[in-house]
């Protein structure tokens, strides 16, 4: 199983390695620009008072925590977790204006800040792709505050037999776009292998329940295309 997990530390950093320069680019053109709309639905639901903290997981180029700190004027306290160096670059270097915003270089599994810092942990897309769900569940429980909130927008299950099939049609051309857009097909390949193999609504939902959050629930985007899970910390 440690075998495993590295294995997989290495891929995901690798795939990131690959498209980070154009990984903005590509979401928008792969999703027609919905995951902006995902993402705003995400900050709507988590609706953070002016003076909350976050800890943003898998920042990736820090659209959420440039969203986050833009709802609450750039008074909330941020900090985002990063494991790849090139996606911890082109991130910091994109909110380098935003003074209430850190970075840090860490794996989501073993976050380098004290217990009980935070009232948010957010974490977008990167949840399929880290090595250990169950330690990086754990940790985020450890970092909130006691009625901390945990948040993760992923890709999920298609509730809609139509959908599901245009959508996994649509799946199989992704990979040649990226080649053509991204210069390279292989990220795009583990990108809907992952999303694949990743769990539905509900088993994340238990999982979630599993490593101690309480009042867990989901809802819904696109049909399931993507989900937003929340729980909390009693």
């Amino acid at each position: 199983m440690k075998t495993t997990i590295q294995d997989k530390a290495k891929l995901v950093n690798s795939v990131f390695s690959e498209v980070y320069n154009k990984y903005d680019l590509m979401n928008d053109i792969l999703s027609l620009g919905i995951h902006r709309i995902w993402k705003d639905k995400f900050i709507d639901w988590m609706n953070p008072s002016r003076d909350s903290s976050l800890i943003d997981v898998a920042s990736g180029t820090g659209d959420i925590a440039k969203k986050f700190a833009l709802r609450n004027k750039n008074l909330s306290i941020v900090t985002c977790i990063e494991p790849n160096e090139d996606m911890f670059k082109i991130g910091k270097k994109n909110l380098v204006n935003f003074k209430n915003i850190k970075w840090i270089k860490s794996r989501a599994e073993s976050l380098p800040v004290e217990d009980s810092m935070y009232d948010f942990y957010s974490i977008s897309y990167g949840i399929r792709n880290v090595s250990d769900i169950n330690k990086t569940l754990k940790e985020a429980y450890r970092v909130l505050k006691p009625g901390g909130r945990f948040m993760c927008l992923e890709f999920s299950k298609i509730d809609n037999e139509l959908l599901n099939f245009l959508y996994k049609n649509y799946s199989k051309a992704i990979p040649t776009l990226g080649k053509y857009i991204a210069g390279s097909s292989k990220p795009y390949e583990y990108l809907i292998n992952s999303i694949d193999s990743f769990y539905n609504q509900e088993q994340l939902l238990e999982l979630i329940r599993k490593n101690g959050f309480t009042n867990v629930e989901y809802r819904n985007l696109s049909n399931g295309i993507s989900a937003i899970h929340s729980g909390w910390k009693i």
